[in-house]
């Protein structure tokens, strides 16, 4: 690679080998390589791995949590559907790379418990706008936001023809 790398190419390739290659892959050799470089240019823009580690949840937390409500705020559609639509539509190997992650690592812990909050937090939001009350939208979104955690961490999402009546029967059960 004949350009410098910055901070942002080390994390994007961060996140390319966690969702790939787990936790494990997140060392600045393995990367380096990966990358066609020293492990110099890792240092010259990260203070340690701990540092890098940081920046990658950080990462995380923009694109599985910030970048997916700015999208459904910016639809005009209906935002429960289109979140619906837009978590379950995703992939979602970065997702259960960060939760394994954080079942030995107590900053990817405090990650994934921050961003489990800002998730819920907004689906309760989205719930309350369309007229629940407040204790019915925390139980419908705890609800919702479980289901998402077992379709994220079982792996495969089945036959894309089953795919949008499961949404809408999901989208009518919080509904009702």
């Amino acid at each position: 690679m004949t350009e410098q790398l910055s901070a942002d190419d080390w994390i994007k390739e961060g996140l390319k080998a966690l969702a790939k290659s787990g936790f494990t892959a997140l060392k600045a050799d393995p990367l380096a390589k990966a990358i066609g470089v020293s492990r110099g240019s890792f240092y010259w823009h990260f203070a340690d791995l701990g540092a890098f580690h940081g920046a990658v949840l950080k990462r995380w937390r923009e694109i599985a949590a910030e970048q997916i409500i700015a999208a459904v705020e910016a639809e005009r559609n209906e935002p429960v559907k289109a979140l619906l639509r837009r978590t379950f539509g995703a992939r979602l190997d970065l997702e259960r790379a960060v939760r394994n992650w954080a079942a030995f690592d107590p900053a990817a812990q405090g990650a994934v418990r921050a961003i489990d909050r800002r998730r819920l937090d907004y689906i309760e939001t989205l719930l309350e706008r369309r007229g629940m009350n407040a204790a019915t939208a925390e139980a419908r979104a705890q609800i919702l936001y479980w289901t998402f955690l077992g379709f994220a961490l079982s792996g495969a999402p089945g036959p894309a023809a089953r795919f949008q009546p499961l949404l809408d029967e999901l989208l009518r059960m919080v509904s009702a």
